[in-house]
């Protein structure tokens, strides 16, 4: 059943739930859902670990995992539990920094690059069947306002 068939359904009752609140609730049903169908045809990893590759790939340079663990939004512990699965399925490898030996960087393997072009083409057939009939300008509108909920977050008073 998708959000909107359990919303409109007789078994909850949204009426009087500030708008923020119910916000917060579609985006924690809609994650759980998305994880759910990202774990089903990934197969091979799951949806969080092939963000943390996906956040890996994106960095300029190989991150480490206190660099990882705040662009994933995650503990240390978690993003080093990740990554160890990771590690041990052949996605990464950790690494000596070539300026500073103390530290580890997070590296994708090959076989994680050959993984990724594998199935780039499920990652675009579910993106295009995601984002269908949604106006660009409405995607960067709900970017804005989640970058702007979560500045508030973390916003020091």
């Amino acid at each position: 059943m998708n959000i909107e068939d359990t919303i409109n359904s007789k078994r909850i009752n949204t009426e009087g739930i500030p708008s923020g609140y119910y916000l917060i609730g579609l985006l924690s049903a809609f994650e759980n859902r998305f994880q759910a169908m990202a774990d089903r045809d990934m197969k091979e990893i799951s949806w969080k670990q092939f963000f943390a590759i996906i956040c890996i790939n994106m960095c300029v340079e190989p991150p480490t995992l206190k660099e990882l663990s705040e662009i994933l939004g995650s503990s240390h512990q978690n993003a080093k539990q990740l990554l160890l699965k990771l590690e041990k399925k052949g996605f990464v490898e950790f690494v000596s920094d070539e300026n500073d030996r103390r530290k580890q960087r997070i590296v994708l393997t090959k076989y994680c690059r050959r993984f990724c072009m594998r199935n780039d083409e499920l990652s675009a057939r579910i993106m295009t069947k995601m984002f269908d009939g949604i106006p660009e300008k409405d995607i960067q509108t709900t970017i804005k306002t989640i970058t702007s909920i979560e500045k508030n977050l973390t916003r020091e008073d």
